[in-house]
């Protein structure tokens, strides 16, 4: 069992000092490899990472081509200020391929699993001659998997799989005693800056945790520019996390006053401290007014906005 360090009793100079020397000790005098998605549980780890390891840690920023508008290139300019080189590889076609034909969705985390760690870090492990991969998995993440919640992504030893047999190489979890609030207390302290270590959470499956049914090139686009509205609109919000999920059916509008088959998108705003509970946040009307009409107006096909007002539980905070 997994003692969590909960961020009352967090001494995180100590903490820091202890996990350094955790990844120093796991990697001994071999190279390592970063997995950097830009959210705040990775961009803790790789500094962390990079403080145990400097040169001998290498960064990489995989493009699934389920990932926001312009994000590879936005983290990798902000870590790049920081003195961090991100390599990005490209390999939406690989996760789209995955993908096709499923709309499970624990088929569908499986299906990113399976590629990240499997094809695309695999190979990527291989070819750098690395024996481990440092991630960002937190506290919550196990928890919500061993608990048949969801299937997190990231989470393997406490279901039973060696990542050393399973993929090729052993994974290094700097994180996982701590819940997001502890997280954010040690990026804080590692110096990022708080565009990063107060940024919302984001999802490992990216996107594709916000696409109802099967996840496709289009229907991710149509997804993306929702997201993209309603981060423009919410930004700075002091809440926890917001989000615009495609559903899976059309849903019957009207467009020039004729019947219109069109897609409705569900936008999710909501308060919590550590994402075990959350509460839907009570958005002014006239908000709720301007994120409909930007996600009508900029997203094609959009007939309906809806939001979100149950509660975690029984809700979660991503839809699949």
């Amino acid at each position: 069992m997994i003692r969590e360090i909960a961020v009352k009793e967090l001494d995180p100079a100590r903490f820091i000092d202890e996990q350094v020397a955790a990844v120093k000790a796991a990697v001994g005098d071999g190279a390592a490899i970063n997995a950097l998605s830009g959210g705040v549980d990775s961009s803790v780890v790789t500094m962390l990472g990079h403080r145990a390891l400097g040169s001998r840690l290498r960064t990489i920023f995989v493009q699934n081509g389920i990932m926001r508008e312009g994000e590879p290139e936005r983290v990798a300019a902000l870590f790049r200020k920081l003195g961090v080189e991100v390599g990005i590889v490209d390999a939406a076609d690989e996760f789209f391929a995955a993908l096709r034909g499923l709309a499970d969705p624990e088929e569908k985390r499986e299906a990113i699993t399976q590629t990240f760690y499997k094809k695309v870090f695999g190979r990527i492990v291989r070819e750098s001659g690395a024996k481990h991969l440092l991630q960002g998995t937190i506290l919550t993440d196990v928890d919500e998997t061993v608990a048949g919640i969801k299937r997190q992504h990231n989470v393997f030893e406490q279901l039973g799989i060696d990542p050393e047999k399973a993929f090729g190489y052993k994974i290094v979890e700097p994180l996982i005693r701590l819940r997001k609030d502890g997280v954010r207390v040690v990026g804080r302290a590692l110096g990022l800056p708080e565009e990063l270590f107060a940024r919302i959470p984001f999802p490992g499956p990216a996107l594709a945790a916000r696409v109802i049914g099967e996840v496709t090139p289009e229907r991710v686009a149509l997804v993306r520019k929702a997201t993209s509205v309603v981060e423009r609109i919410l930004g700075g919000m002091p809440v926890f996390q917001y989000m615009a999920i495609l559903h899976e059916d059309r849903v019957t509008g009207m467009r020039d006053g004729k019947r219109d088959y069109g897609h409705q998108i569900e936008i999710r705003c909501w308060d919590s401290v550590d994402a075990r509970a959350a509460s839907p946040t009570k958005l002014p009307w006239d908000t709720l007014e301007r994120l409909s009409a930007g996600i009508l107006r900029e997203v094609p096909g959009v007939v309906s906005v809806t939001y979100n007002i149950a509660p975690k539980p029984p809700s979660t905070i991503e839809a699949i």
